[in-house]
């Protein structure tokens, strides 16, 4: 071998070393299998809508708001041949809230009174034992439209009385053989 060809090699050897030395540390420091620790948590993420329902009792009948519209509640007590004097009564109802939201609101929505017999009715209404005012007193045909009353919280419920009395005025015998009918919704709103 020439002198030439060995100091090449001599040469080359330590450049070829060092060529790999140098892609051995650049291929471990870009590569993630031997970098630093990494610890992770996956979560499954839920959401759920509550519930706003209404459970009405009276007179041992009871009605839900699943249901919506219970033609057996009467909530004017339903007396049939009453005269002029006849009060039926208090008429007891709950009304509670069976849902998992608060209620924010809670109304009552009066229908037209239709019939005669509107015009002799007068409605006393109670919340908890408390006058609500914008109803106590009033003929039939003249409640509001709306009514608003305390809100029920969840798994809460609230008394409602009314009581019905068929005025005197006089000129009863007009009114012999009339009725009375007016739709109640009560509503709660969250």
């Amino acid at each position: 071998m020439s002198e030439t060809s060995s100091k090449k090699r001599k040469l080359s050897l330590p450049l070829i070393v060092a060529g790999g030395v140098s892609s051995l540390v650049l291929a471990l420091g870009m590569s993630p299998t031997f970098s630093a620790f990494t610890a992770s948590i996956t979560n499954s993420a839920h959401a759920s809508a509550g519930t706003l329902a209404m459970t009405e009792t009276s007179g041992g009948t009871t009605c839900t708001s699943a249901v919506g519209t219970c033609t057996d509640m009467n909530n004017y007590g339903g007396l049939t041949g009453m005269k002029p004097g006849d009060t039926t009564g208090i008429i007891n109802i709950s009304i509670a809230n069976t849902g998992s939201l608060d209620a924010s609101s809670f109304t009552l929505s009066t229908g037209s009174c239709s019939g005669e017999l509107c015009k002799r009715l007068k409605v006393t209404m109670t919340q908890d034992g408390n006058p609500v005012a914008t109803v106590a007193g009033v003929m039939a045909s003249n409640l509001p439209a709306t009514v608003s009353l305390n809100p029920v919280g969840h798994g809460k419920d609230t008394k409602i009385t009314i009581k019905v009395d068929f005025s005197s005025t006089g000129d009863d015998n007009a009114f012999q053989g009339t009725t009375a009918s007016q739709a109640l919704t009560w509503t709660f709103q969250s």
